[in-house]
């Protein structure tokens, strides 16, 4: 296998790999299922994801990564050396160069953690490099230029806001709220007004199904599968989208917050450019129905879905390894 070069988001609730020339050839969900008899680990992805909240004692399936940083080491280095080996094989006959991407408000310990656990997972350079920039990159803005692009990140455990202009962060904020705080919102709406107990791949089939960032004129109906807490029975439950947008307000209202922060902060002249283009959103959250108009509405800045926002910040890093010349300074740490 001749792969030089291999991109990835490692995401809190998802992980994507990209490679020049293939595209996005992974995309699994970010959990692992370990035995805690031998400490081994038993999958990975996809195989994992469908044991969450369906395992026996014995046995424990994670998300290693937290608000979009390692909360489990060991466990991240090997779900790393997993990917690396599932896109480039286990007999290989070159190490390859990884990019990750990772939050923008990450500490240099946190950003230690990445490098260390790429290349131990069996990289011969690890470049990390913040997701915003990549988010940018993969939405196909020209980030070199000397103008300031707007780009809002909402992934599964951050939200990452960004004004980026010569290649660099001029202006940024991270609020750890993304999808796995909407999906743990709503399944607290459900246990209060319903007293219905339901697990986060349940809130996270409610939101996909039937949520909206806005109130809907037409509302959609969803019923939900959970346990009665007061009976302990098993019961169903026929929710409307206006409830979900009522459990996740608050949430959101974080995340807008955090984008006036940002555009707070931005210097005049980029405001100007922001005002004129507009802001891009992208992330898995960026898929939450009426987003960016509940944005514009609040901020008063037209918002803007990327085009595949779910696949921006890998797309970013694998222009960014093709192009590693042009992108060099914005690859702020190399080993």
């Amino acid at each position: 296998m001749f792969i030089k070069k291999i991109g990835i988001d490692l995401g809190t609730a998802n992980t994507l790999v990209f490679v020049p020339g293939k595209g996005v050839i992974i995309n699994e969900p970010t959990v692992v299922a370990i035995s805690l008899d031998d400490n081994r680990i038993l999958a990975v992805g996809d195989q994992a994801k469908e044991m969450l909240g369906r395992t026996p004692d014995m046995i424990i399936a994670s998300r290693p990564m937290r608000d979009g940083v390692i909360a489990d080491y060991r466990v991240t280095e090997a779900m790393l050396r997993y990917f690396i080996n599932k896109a480039a094989g286990s007999f290989r006959f070159f190490r390859p160069e990884v990019m990750v991407a990772v939050p923008a408000g990450i500490t240099s310990t946190e950003r230690r953690a990445v490098v260390d656990a790429t290349l131990q997972a069996g990289a011969k350079a690890a470049y990390v490099v913040k997701e915003p920039v990549l988010a940018a990159i993969g939405a196909g803005i020209s980030i070199n230029e000397p103008a300031g692009h707007m780009i809002v990140d909402v992934g599964g455990g951050t939200s990452e806001v960004a004004v980026i202009s010569l290649g660099g962060i001029v202006a940024s904020a991270s609020v750890r709220v993304g999808g796995n705080k909407l999906d743990q919102a709503i399944a607290e709406y459900l246990r209060k007004k319903y007293n219905l107990a339901v697990g986060d791949r349940t809130a996270e089939e409610v939101k996909i199904a039937i949520s909206s960032a806005l109130p809907q004129k037409n509302e959609q109906t969803f019923e939900v599968r959970g346990r009665d807490l007061i009976t302990g029975l098993p019961k169903n439950v026929t929710v409307r989208s206006n409830e979900i947008t009522e459990a996740i307000a608050d949430q959101l209202r974080e995340i807008i917050q955090t984008i006036k922060t940002v555009l707070h902060d931005t210097p005049p002249e980029l405001s100007a450019d922001v005002m004129d283009r507009g802001m891009v959103l992208s992330g898995g959250g960026a898929l939450l129905r009426n987003l960016d108009e509940l944005i514009s509405q609040a901020t008063g800045v037209p918002c803007y879905v990327a085009e595949d926002p779910l696949l921006c910040v890998v797309k970013g890093a694998g222009i960014a390894l093709e192009h590693l010349d042009i992108y060099k300074r914005s690859v702020m740490s190399q080993k």
